[in-house]
């Protein structure tokens, strides 16, 4: 297939793109710096230079690429800018997929979250709804219903991304944090999923029904659970109990739908992957 990735440069795309093109794809990849064009060109996808923000030139490129289906990994969390995040979940995914039906594209794979749910007991399933007081809600929600116009429009509901290139890195935004001791051991549920199994997924999603999918690993985990190893991993200090008067906050996220579709986590467990890390980030 040809294959659209947006968000190329970004910490699932840089993995995607080699994933595709061993699968027998031919890969364009976005990115609104032209400096990043090399990098796309070594990874083996052609660049594209465009601004998302920009409807008629995304348009444009759409149309002249001709994708068979076109993958949306874009985010704008590198400066912790939630905001902006929203913005471009909103605007930037109305502007790819008014783009792609233009130009008869079919099949589009985009990143959601899956830490969005109802709080409940039980594992969250992809029928569950979505808690519309939490901050994320409207961003989330206007890109799901947005993907959803598309012929078969498939959204990845990503557990929270661990990995080399990401907040929970050894020199990431969550390291220091917990450097700073700003993170207590509390009864709040993660479901995380390692970076290299959400790029896995979202290459297999190519193959799936429309619809959500959550993509997080075998085991949710309070804080009180992760953060002690999580701490250790990276040498930092075990960080104290926010209390026993902690509000339990989230919900633990079931993987059942994304297993029987074919796709399991190679990290099944944060466990693992933590006690991979070293100190530079680069898991073994």
């Amino acid at each position: 297939m040809k294959i659209l990735l947006a968000g190329a440069t970004g910490v699932v795309g840089r993995r995607l793109i080699p994933l595709l093109v061993q699968a027998g794809h031919e890969v364009a990849g976005t990115t609104r710096r032209p400096e990043r064009a090399g990098m796309l060109r070594e990874l083996g996808a052609a660049p594209v230079v465009t601004d998302v923000f920009d409807g008629a030139a995304v348009r444009d490129a759409v149309a002249a690429e001709r994708p068979d289906a076109v993958i949306h990994q874009l985010t704008d969390l590198s400066a912790e800018d939630f905001e902006a995040n929203s913005h471009l979940r909103i605007e930037g995914t109305r502007n790819l997929v008014e783009a792609a039906k233009a130009a008869d594209v079919e099949i589009m794979i985009a990143q959601s979250i899956a830490w969005l749910y109802v709080p409940g007991d039980a594992p969250a399933v992809e029928a569950d709804p979505l808690d519309s007081r939490l901050p994320p809600y409207s961003g989330i929600a206007a890109l799901e219903a947005k993907v959803g116009e598309m012929p078969r429009g498939v959204v990845l509901r990503y557990g929270a991304l661990y990995g080399p290139g990401t907040w929970y890195a050894p020199d990431g935004a969550i390291a220091q944090r917990v450097r700073a001791g700003s993170l207590r051991q509390a009864p709040s549920w993660t479901s995380f999923v390692h970076a290299d199994d959400a790029a896995a997924a979202a290459l297999a999603a190519l193959d799936w029904p429309a619809g959500p999918v959550n993509i997080v690993d075998d085991e949710p985990a309070t804080t009180a659970d992760w953060l002690p190893v999580y701490s250790a991993a990276i040498g930092a200090p075990t960080p104290g109990s926010a209390g026993k008067h902690a509000a339990a906050t989230g919900r633990p996220v079931s993987n059942a739908k994304a297993r029987s579709l074919g796709w399991k986590p190679q990290v099944a467990s944060w466990r693992t992957g933590f006690a991979e890390m070293d100190a530079s980030g680069v898991t073994d």
